[in-house]
């Protein structure tokens, strides 16, 4: 549709006019001696005089062109633009970090590749049901958080999976250290999620273990996560019954995720099981948002502009012409009274 910025300009439409009925008409005097054989004396004097004070007069061209240049003028100053149809885009509805543990017991082969029947450690597992839960999240912002002794960002929140996905292969076990800190992995979570505008946050936390180098506990992460509006799912692998730090703490990991608002998941030797609790968390999320971005507006104010210089500069041009025509028989006039 068309619309004008500052429609208000129109109001100046009648100014000329209020400046030629209001105004009075502007009058100089000046004495002067009327000679009658001046052009003799001027002659004998060998002097040229300059011409004395011309009264202009409007021709119809003109007085037609005037009142239609300043309209043209007007549209101009009010900003005629065309504003078009509106373009949406697709906007992230939520930011979605994995927080992946990177501890020294990942490295235990007990999962099963379902297509070769192949044991593998359990970070080559992780990494290839990641992968293709990456893939799917389109419309999501995704970032990486790994955790050992400590709690890294791998991967920032970005639409940009194919960088996430390449910073996914990257990781390997114990390059965050040996230990397993899921409170640290927490508090770095809510830290990159806080001032982000996205509708909804959720953290999808895997470890292998319980907790052994955080220097905030779990739970209490857990409760800041909650006041920042952070949803966190739970993922536990490997076997509840082994003994020591390598035992995968599923009440606490429960608690985390109960804390949040979040679910609590285990998943146990076979690379399928895994899969299809991330297929359950990917339906649990909502859809993908529509929102409008912007409707794009085209400015036409050069358009007025150009045609009103355009048409002064024709009237001038055929003044000048019609001067150069009439030159000659001027000319002849002058010499004929002479």
């Amino acid at each position: 549709m068309w619309k004008f910025e500052f429609p208000w300009m129109f109001a100046l439409l009648p100014l000329p006019a209020l400046v030629w009925w209001l105004m009075p008409t502007y009058r100089t005097t000046a004495s002067a001696v009327r000679m009658p054989f001046f052009r003799e004396i001027a002659d004998a004097a060998g002097e040229k005089p300059s011409p004395g004070g011309v009264r202009l007069r409007s021709n119809w061209l003109q007085r037609l062109l005037l009142p239609f240049v300043w309209v043209l003028l007007l549209i101009a100053a009010a900003r005629p633009v065309f504003v078009e149809a509106p373009v949406t885009r697709d906007m992230p509805a939520r930011d979605l970090l994995l927080a992946i543990d990177l501890s020294e017991s990942m490295s235990e082969r007990d999962f099963v590749d379902g297509a070769t029947g192949e044991r593998m450690d359990r970070l080559a597992a992780v990494k290839r049901v990641v992968a293709e839960f990456i893939a799917k999240r389109k419309g999501d912002r995704v970032g990486l958080v790994v955790f050992g002794d400590g709690a890294y960002p791998q991967a920032p929140l970005t639409l940009d999976h194919d960088s996430v996905l390449m910073l996914l292969d990257a990781m390997h076990i114990g390059m965050a250290g040996p230990r397993t800190a899921i409170g640290d992995a927490i508090g770095l979570a809510v830290r990159l999620m806080e001032n982000t505008p996205a509708q909804e946050k959720v953290l999808i936390l895997l470890t292998d273990g319980n907790d052994t180098a955080s220097a905030i506990p779990p739970q209490q992460a857990a409760q800041i996560a909650k006041r920042h509006g952070i949803v966190i799912h739970t993922i536990g692998i490997g076997d509840p019954q082994t003994e020591g730090e390598d035992k995968v703490d599923l009440d606490a990991l429960a608690r985390i995720a109960q804390t949040t608002g979040g679910q609590a998941f285990h998943a146990l030797g076979r690379e399928e099981d895994l899969a299809a609790v991330y297929a359950t968390i990917d339906r649990m999320t909502p859809e993908k948002i529509k929102r409008e971005a912007y409707r794009p507006q085209r400015e036409f104010y050069w358009a007025p502009l150009a045609l009103a210089m355009s048409l002064l500069t024709l009237y001038h041009v055929l003044a000048c012409v019609a001067a150069w025509l009439r030159a000659p028989r001027r000319a002849a006039a002058d010499q004929a009274e002479a």
